[in-house]
């Protein structure tokens, strides 16, 4: 009895916590370029109560095996490209592929971010290309610097940097860099739409226009990937389960009751 106490237990933590990525992937169901995640599981130990034998033509073929519950495992980002919408902002960008927009934080590390919302921070030597928090927007040379005389900013599919000066010529100042990562799901998330490299997502790659990244649009923005229908299904299904490994837990102790309860 006291094995299917702690066996359902571990079911209903499980389930809270796959409760907990869902409601995470729902309430960033309208953040740019917002990767959903899975809850992934593993069982636990198995207690063999017989092991199965073959001696000549006799004998078990089988095991008899009791499971311990489950645990969580993994939680993967899925990083499927989200929906494109328009905004004829010639600030906003997105990556129809799997590269990642590279960016550097006032605390000096390099981040890695699918918000493709930038500004334009006005300083006295010119304007820099931003995110909403202000962090520096890298291009192949660092900073993406846009003299004081530029007016318009060009931005190709290869992400290739055009300004239009005050006599209308186009000038290249540089090109934005799209990173991949062999291993995107190992990415450490650390909030504000941002990404940290780690050992287990591998060494930041610059795509240096080849394509492998994906291609530039200006003027569209990335939308979660979130699908709200798969996700409510999915938070039926977690709480259809953590109300059975409820039940389970309701039914080992009332049958511990009834052995506490045995009269000779």
């Amino acid at each position: 009895m006291m094995r299917a106490l702690w066996t359902a237990s571990s079911g209903m933590i499980a389930q809270q916590t796959n409760v907990d990525i869902i409601s995470n992937n729902i309430a960033n169901v309208n953040t740019l370029g917002y990767k959903k995640s899975r809850a992934e599981f593993k069982d636990l130990l198995y207690e063999t109560l017989q092991k199965g034998s073959m001696k000549d033509i006799d004998g078990k073929p089988v095991n008899i095996q009791v499971g311990h519950g489950v645990r969580l495992a993994a939680t993967n980002r899925v990083f499927t490209v989200g929906n494109a919408e328009q905004t004829f902002n010639p600030m906003d960008m997105m990556i129809d592929g799997p590269g990642l927009f590279k960016v550097v934080g006032p605390d000096n590390q390099t981040y890695y971010t699918r918000d493709g919302a930038f500004k334009l921070s006005i300083g006295e030597d010119g304007s820099k290309l931003v995110t909403a928090d202000g962090y520096l927007v890298q291009g192949a040379d660092g900073d993406i610097l846009l003299e004081e005389d530029a007016k318009d900013i060009v931005i190709n599919d290869a992400g290739v940097i055009n300004v239009r000066n005050e006599d209308g010529t186009l000038a290249e100042i540089g090109r934005l860099s799209v990173i991949t990562f062999l291993n995107p799901s190992g990415l450490e998330s650390v909030g504000g739409n941002l990404y940290k490299a780690t050992e287990i997502s591998g060494e930041a790659v610059d795509t240096e226009n080849d394509g492998s990244g994906g291609k530039v649009l200006q003027g569209f923005l990335e939308s979660s990937n979130v699908q709200v229908v798969e996700e409510m299904v999915k938070l039926i299904q977690a709480q259809r389960a953590y109300e059975i490994s409820s039940k389970s837990i309701q039914t080992a102790d009332e049958m511990l009751g009834m052995a506490n309860n045995l009269r000779r």
